[in-house]
């Protein structure tokens, strides 16, 4: 049975909106701007691991074409290694619009959701890695299809921005299962989804 792990970035006051400065969010680009290089190093090293551990990806259809376009040859920022496992890894991306995928091991579950990775559950044994994909989260939660949720935490808060648990209706309880430190900066933490 897979665990569907969800891993995400976010500000201490748990913005995860446009990390990368990308998507013309004012405060956007927190992701390099208010952390130490070394940080970035150590916060690598935790990435490369957590791929490397990982059955498939499970990504919406905006986070799926981010992550399409980078993983190859020199628009690779992270890691070789990560980029490899990443191009590797079976991927599963949730849309209605996605037509033809072009970034290998692709399949597109285009159907109900829930039901859909549900299914994907049942069929791949280990971890299935959300990155990004925060619309996918909200469903997943909704569903009580995620188990974990793995955060790394950012030194900088924003005062505005889309959040990880904008628009949850209901309360959800989580268990800390583990916390660290990466780097001089960063704070990784993994909480346990309790349903039931």
């Amino acid at each position: 049975m897979g665990k569907i792990v969800i891993s995400a970035n976010a500000t201490l006051d748990g913005v995860v909106q446009d990390p990368d400065g990308q998507e013309g969010f004012g405060p956007g680009g927190w992701f390099h701007r208010f952390v130490a290089v070394e940080d970035l190093q150590a916060w690598t090293t935790n990435e490369t691991g957590e791929v490397l551990h990982a059955e498939a990806l499970l990504l919406g259809r905006r986070s799926y074409e981010w992550f399409a376009t980078r993983m190859h040859g020199a628009d690779v920022r992270v890691s070789p290694e990560w980029a490899d496992t990443m191009n590797g890894l079976p991927k599963y991306a949730v849309s209605s619009t996605l037509e033809n995928p072009e970034w290998n091991n692709t399949t597109v579950l285009n159907g109900d959701a829930a039901k859909e990775i549900s299914e994907l559950k049942r069929r791949v044994d280990g971890d299935i890695l959300v990155y990004g994909s925060y619309q996918l989260v909200r469903t997943l939660l909704a569903e009580h299809l995620a188990d974990e949720l793995r955060l790394t935490v950012f030194p900088v808060v924003l005062g505005t921005g889309q959040r990880l648990f904008d628009e949850i209706g209901d309360t959800t309880p989580l268990r800390l299962a583990d916390t660290r430190k990466i780097g001089d900066g960063l704070v990784f933490c993994t909480y346990e989804f309790l349903h039931g």
